[in-house]
């Protein structure tokens, strides 16, 4: 039996857009023209995707998240409340000759966010970064550089103080959980030049 796609009265979802099933959509959001969102994803309240922006299955945008064009986001990821993922390097409401940007005057570099990988409340990921699969993004932070995969990055700018499990729990210096004990593969001099 297929899963409803259940969405808000009040969101905008652009006919071009495509919702896969099982997906919520809440009160307030807006799925611009050509967003793809995959299977059992919830977008929260306020939620704005722009045009051409793709998400996996299973992702949890929290409230008033903001994703402009170019973001990908991979399955099982995790963006909380008021976190915006920007795509311009270069931002001007106007061209040199001082007429009103259009479409076509924007490079956009979008922000790429692996398999698993969550980023907390309130940050900010500029044009270009990608978090890797499974990293872990603490609140407020602003990313100006790319997350290693199971990297945990804190601050502005934000720095990587350590690396965690998909479990969300921190490793040790042998790249062990500290709490349910599996094993990652992480670079030595990675983890070394962390743990020092």
């Amino acid at each position: 039996m297929a899963q409803l796609i259940r969405i808000h009265q009040t969101a905008e979802v652009s006919p071009t857009a495509v919702v896969g099933a099982g997906t919520q959509v809440w009160n307030g959001a807006q799925l611009r023209d050509g967003a793809m969102v995959g299977s059992d994803c919830v977008l929260g309240k306020g939620v704005f995707v722009d045009v051409d922006v793709v998400i996996g299955d299973r992702v949890k945008l929290e409230n008033n998240v903001s994703l402009f064009r170019g973001a990908r986001i991979a399955d099982g990821a995790f963006v909380g409340p008021h976190t915006c993922l920007l795509n311009d390097k270069r931002p001007r409401a106007i061209t040199p000759m001082g007429t009103l940007k259009s479409p076509q005057d924007w490079v956009v570099s979008g922000v790429t966010v692996g398999e698993g990988a969550s980023i907390g409340g309130g940050c900010t990921v500029l044009p270009g970064v990608t978090v890797g699969a499974f990293a872990l993004v603490g609140a407020g932070a602003v990313v100006t550089k790319d997350v290693p995969p199971f990297g945990l990055v804190v601050g502005n700018p934000a720095r990587l103080i350590g690396f965690v499990c998909e479990c969300g729990e921190r490793l040790d210096a042998a790249g062990t959980c500290t709490v349910c004990s599996r094993q990652h593969n992480i670079g030595v001099h990675e983890i070394a030049g962390v743990h020092s």
